[in-house]
This record gives C-alpha cells, sequence and structure tokens, in this order.
C-alpha cells in the first residue's frame, strides 16, 4: 500500500504513460507509411539521381548515415544498459563503486572517434576530388548567371544564324581564360534570361527553364552579378556557390529525360525563396533545335556574365585545364 492509502503502484503511471507513447507512435509510423513507397527508404531521402555523376554522392550519402546509425546505436546502447542494470533500485546501493583513470576506456574514446572521422574524410575527399574534375573538353558549356532574383543561360555553342566568338566576346569577361580554353571556336552563342514571374509552358513551375541533351557532359561555368548565389538541380545531387568574382565550374552526365526542379540555396536576400529554374533532359536532336528556336527569337549572343575574376582570386587559381 502507498503511503497515502491507496492501493495503486507509483509506477502504474509511468508504464501507462510510456504505453500511451508507443502507441501513439506505432499509430504516426504505420499512419505516414501509407503515403511513403518503401522502394524509396534506400536513399534515406534523397530523389532517384539523374545523372551519372549522381550515385557516387547517394553513396556517400548512404555511408555517412550507416555511420552515423551506427554510432547512435552504441550510444543509445550503453544509456539503455546503464539505465536498466545499474539503477538504483536493483543494486539497492547508494553510491556505486567510482572508476577513475580507465586508460582502456579513455584510449577507446579517442581512437575510435578519430578513426571514424578518418575514414568519412577518406571517402569525402575522394568523391569530392572525382566528382569536381573537369575535362579538357565537354560535350556542351552552359555560363549559369545568377542576379538578384532569377536566372541566366548562356549556351555556350555555335549555332547556325548567331555570330560571334565566346573566347573573345566583352559579355563573357567575368569568365577566367583557364575555362575560356575549353569553349569550342566560333560559338556565337545563344541565351535565355528568366524573371521571378517566368514559368514553364509544360509544367506551370516558376522561373526559366535550362534545357540539357542527355548522354552528354555538360559543363556548369558559375558566375553572378551582385551577391553569392547556389545553383542546385535538386535530382543531380550536386550543387555549388555561384560566387561574384569568382567562377566556379563543374561537370554532369544527365542519364534521364525530364523536367526537373531547381532552386537557389544559398540566402541572397528578401526574394530569395523566388530564385527558382527548371531544367529539361531532352534528346539531343530536341537540344539543337531549342537552340535554334532561340536563334529565331533573337536571344543570339550572350548577356553579360557578371563581376569581373578580381586579382586576387587569379593569383591563387593554378592553370589546370
Amino acid at each position: 500500500m502507498s503511503p497515502n492509502g491507496s492501493d495503486r503502484s507509483p509506477r502504474r503511471p509511468m508504464r501507462r504513460k510510456l504505453l500511451q507513447a508507443l502507441t501513439a507512435g506505432l499509430v504516426l509510423a504505420t499512419a505516414t507509411g501509407c503515403s511513403y513507397n518503401w522502394e524509396d527508404f534506400p536513399r534515406l531521402g534523397m530523389p532517384t539521381p539523374t545523372t551519372e555523376e549522381a550515385p557516387r554522392i547517394l553513396s556517400l550519402w548512404q555511408g555517412s548515415w550507416a555511420a552515423a546509425l551506427a554510432v547512435g546505436v552504441l550510444v543509445w546502447g550503453l544509456i539503455l544498459w546503464s539505465a536498466f542494470f545499474h539503477r538504483r533500485s536493483r543494486t539497492k546501493v547508494e553510491v556505486p563503486p567510482q572508476t577513475r583513470y580507465n586508460m582502456p576506456i579513455e584510449a577507446l574514446y579517442t581512437v575510435v572517434p578519430l578513426i571514424i572521422v578518418s575514414v568519412l574524410f577518406y571517402f569525402t575527399a575522394r568523391d569530392e576530388s572525382e566528382l569536381l574534375s573537369l575535362k579538357k573538353k565537354p560535350d556542351v558549356t552552359v555560363n549559369v548567371v545568377g542576379f538578384q532574383w532569377s536566372w541566366c543561360f548562356n549556351y555556350i555553342e555555335p549555332v547556325a544564324g548567331s555570330t560571334g566568338d565566346a573566347k573573345t566576346s566583352k559579355d563573357l569577361d567575368a569568365i577566367p581564360d583557364r575555362f575560356k580554353k575549353a569553349f569550342p571556336d566560333n560559338a556565337g552563342g545563344v541565351y535565355d534570361c528568366g524573371t521571378p514571374g517566368t514559368r514553364n509552358p509544360q509544367t506551370g513551375n516558376p522561373g526559366p527553364t535550362l534545357w540539357l541533351p542527355k548522354g552528354k557532359t555538360v559543363r556548369f561555368v558559375l558566375t553572378s552579378r551582385d551577391v553569392i548565389h547556389s545553383f542546385w538541380v535538386v535530382p543531380f545531387l550536386m550543387k555549388q556557390d555561384v560566387i561574384p568574382g569568382h567562377t566556379n565550374a563543374f561537370e554532369v552526365t544527365p542519364n534521364k529525360e525530364g523536367t526537373f526542379m531547381g532552386k537557389c540555396a544559398e540566402l541572397c536576400g528578401v526574394d530569395h525563396s523566388r530564385m527558382l529554374f527548371n531544367v529539361k533532359v531532352v534528346s539531343p536532336e530536341r537540344y539543337e533545335q531549342h537552340l535554334k528556336d532561340l536563334v529565331d527569337k533573337q536571344q543570339n549572343g550572350y548577356v553579360p556574365a557578371g563581376i569581373a575574376q578580381t586579382s586576387h582570386e587569379k593569383n591563387r587559381e593554378t592553370n589546370n585545364l
């Protein structure tokens, strides 16, 4: 009997609350599972990859989750083991024996995190080096220009009806010569620009539409006109900052046709959330036709790429192309 004369055990309310919490958690998990495709579970929240490079990023993501889960299970296990098997009500000991200066355990606490961090660092550095490597001559080059609050796309291609040369164009002065070496000869080029109110005519999604050919290696040369933005095509699993006075670049090979969402992933000001765009991956023939359509719309040449490379950045970078 409890001190207040009741036969109810003081542990029963706690057990009842625990049972209710477990029941609520089970209902929540099963209810949300109705709209969840379990085939997507191995990707752990990542979208379906749509480039040849994206599976490498997905593998790194999955490996990081596996390492985090292993550490979490170990920590949770130690906490539960201590809570259940060394609780005061079980041992009847007011103060348990104190252990100090246990060198094996302290060494374990030091060595294991170092091993985990070293392994993650190795795979991250290996994959980053591969993902940021650039070919001598990509199949397609697109200069992505970020500005408040939308995007422009300079297609650096020799297109019939568009005259000029991307290597000498004043509008592309912001791009360093080391990138211009890979530009095709006599690339008059075409461009497409958007505004926050622009929409894709097929899907109705906001933002301008960047067209890319399936199966071709595409190099994105990223420049900004004002502040730092970030170019992110969600199913490419790849994003990179668009920095004024500094030119970034990376390459992907789209392997799935369709229209995908893109966005700015860097807080760039009051209308950052409106800096959306679309990526339409089509056959190489349809891509070439789109470039001709831009010529027919008088969108020849290039729009200004942005803020020129600063002297500091020119001196820091090496000629590795």
